[in-house]
């Protein structure tokens, strides 16, 4: 069936898709519905209402977006620059009233420890599904729900999409769209442009609106219009995202963009497109998605303009028909090795070549489209061979610590120790050992700005290998930048290392980490114990040992406490002449003698 070939059986397709509807049409005033009525049924369907004022889609303008909640969806940021995503924030704040006045929560628990949760939703009621499961994984103490979505708009930003690749959740949603349905490409268009043709539309497609699947309202001219403004945003932002990942500047777009903002929402999960004459076309690229949303829906002639956005109107309101009709049938593409699509139906003897071809004509898609497509895959496989470069530089990196766990156990044969021993470069390893600091500093670097440009897959900043070789990194090297920072007096200049002089390549090392193993943030990591080393000596040698000093020395040996009794800070950090033991020394003895760390120095 078409729908196991999705991932999905046609049967959850087809139950799935009715309570979606059913809650669009519901009149009892509960904003989702529960079904559970199959005993022999694995999963638990929620279906959720949508929601009909202009408010409740653009709660301002341009886009009506907003930051995500942290605080409910922590995962749903980018890690190193910690930026959280942008979304909708009517459908946030729909959801987030739900999950507070409701027993949403209780309800779903309950649900989860016998069954698979499954949200859905048809509409606007499929955004809310679509935060409901967000909501839900970021418990991660049940079985991954699945989320089917029908004629759903967009509700995030890139990060938004970065974040649910990196996490794997991109692959527990599903959103069915039909080829012309214009609801889904609402949220690509700003609402000055179609503030006075909106209302008529979320009318016509409200169920407890007299105006409901009206012909009053979907063959008017307004309605025609309102779909022309729709597609000419979209022409704009997919145009440009198209140039920009050809590599091609078209300065005549670029100072267009300059005066017109452009949408921030962009697709993730599969996108599964019904054609119209049940078939599915599945696509999970989230350029390549966009691209198909504009350019399956061309107006084509004046004289069609009036045909084709009546169609895409109605086609919002057929889906549980189109799905009855199409799941039992095996015809299922995938647009999955976008560079390969053919541009031309001619000389193909491949049954599969057969398959893209008539999917890519029953969506209607143009050499120009399929050129966007192609384009779209390259920059994937791009961002896989940046991957595999970077990847080449593990041994290397590997070699490098080697050496400098080498070095560090010479300087604690010596009694010196590895910080102080690298702080005043007496010897010609020191100076070597800089050499090999700075070497891995730009590929560091390298990776950082990779990663800040968008040139890496998404799921890199989760790669359990990269953090492990990060965190060793962060550990052995940057003790050596913070004795470079103050061997050379920058904090004089500067200020503290912890304050501005800190590279970027470690906080976004360390921040993997955290998010990775699910930790607190750490103001002063064990990686930067000598930064504080260093700033407190430089305190209690100008101030007296009171007030804010005071706590700074307490904050710092209970770190030492720890660190040491997890093995985080080398032996020779307390040798009789490391410059920590000898500031430590300096400390008042009525201090010293109640110490949490008293025992680990030898008088």
């Amino acid at each position: 069936m078409a729908g196991e070939q999705i991932g999905l059986s046609g049967e959850l397709i087809g139950r799935a898709s009715a309570v979606a509807i059913k809650a669009h049409k519901s009149s009892s005033g509960k904003p989702y519905i529960c079904e559970k009525s199959r005993s022999s049924s694995s999963e638990v369907i929620f279906g959720f209402t949508g929601t009909w004022d202009l408010g409740d889609w653009f709660t301002h303008k341009p886009f009506g977006e907003a930051k995500i909640n942290l605080n409910l969806f922590p995962s749903l940021r980018t890690i190193g620059s910690n930026e959280a995503a942008t979304v909708n924030q009517a459908f946030l704040q729909r959801f987030e009233a739900i999950l507070t006045k409701t027993s949403l929560k209780n309800e779903v628990e309950k649900a989860a420890a016998e069954k698979q949760i499954v949200f859905t939703g048809h509409s606007s009621g499929a955004a809310t599904a679509i935060f409901a499961t967000l909501w839900f994984l970021e418990s991660r103490n049940h079985i991954p729900p699945r989320c089917i979505t029908f004629g759903s708009p967009l509700v995030g930003d890139k990060i938004l999409t970065h974040a649910m690749n990196r996490e794997h959740w991109s692959q527990y949603f599903t959103h069915f769209i039909m080829r012309y349905d214009i609801v889904p490409r609402i949220s690509l268009t700003s609402l000055p442009s179609i503030e006075g043709e909106l209302q008529p539309i979320l009318h016509y497609y409200n169920p407890k609106s007299p105006f409901y699947a009206s012909d009053s309202v979907g063959r008017t001219e307004e309605a025609s219009l309102f779909v022309l403004k729709v597609m000419r945003n979209i022409s704009l932002l997919t145009s440009r995202l198209a140039c920009k990942f050809m590599g091609c500047t078209n300065f005549l777009l670029e100072n267009v963009t300059n005066f017109i903002e452009l949408s921030p929402y962009k697709p993730f999960g599969t996108y599964v497109f019904c054609t119209g004459n049940g078939k599915f076309v599945t696509v999970k690229n989230p350029d390549a998605i966009l691209q198909i949303l504009f350019y399956c829906l061309q107006l084509g002639s004046e004289s069609e303009w009036d045909e084709v956005a009546q169609r895409s109107l109605k086609e919002h309101l057929i889906y549980e028909y189109e799905l009855l009709k199409s799941v039992e049938v095996p015809s299922v593409a995938y647009l999955e090795h976008l560079v390969d699509l053919p541009l031309s139906t001619e000389n193909m003897g491949e049954s599969e070549n057969f398959t893209i071809s008539g999917a890519l004509n029953d969506l209607g898609l143009s050499e120009r489209a399929i050129l966007c497509l192609r384009a779209a895959g390259e920059l994937e496989k791009q961002k896989a061979r940046n991957q595999i470069k970077i990847n080449g530089n593990k041994t290397k990196i590997r070699d490098v610590l080697n050496m400098l766990e080498r070095y560090q156990a010479s300087c604690e044969v010596r009694k010196i120790g590895y910080y102080d021993a690298f702080k005043m470069q007496k010897h010609t390893e020191d100076f070597q050992n800089n050499i090999r600091r700075l070497e891995l500093a730009g590929i560091w670097d390298e990776i950082i700005e990779m990663l800040k440009r968008n040139e890496l897959p998404d799921e890199f900043e989760g790669q359990k290998e990269w953090i492990e070789i990060g965190t060793r990194y962060r550990r052995l090297v940057e003790p050596l930048d913070i004795a470079n920072y103050y061997r050379h007096l920058k904090n004089e200049d500067t200020g503290s290392y912890m304050g501005k002089g800190r590279p970027s390549r470690y906080i976004y090392i360390q921040k993997w980490r955290e998010h990775v193993e699910k930790m607190e943030a750490e103001p002063v990591p064990e990686s930067c114990f000598w930064a504080e080393v260093e700033e407190l000596c430089i305190s209690t040698c100008n101030t007296q040992f009171s007030g804010d000093v005071r706590e700074r020395v307490y904050r710092l040996e209970i770190n030492v406490s720890l660190w040491a009794r997890n093995e985080l800070l080398g032996k020779d950090v307390f040798l009789n002449e490391s410059s920590f033991v000898q500031w430590w020394k300096r400390l008042p003895i009525q201090h010293r003698l109640v110490s949490c760390i008293r025992d680990l120095f030898h008088e």
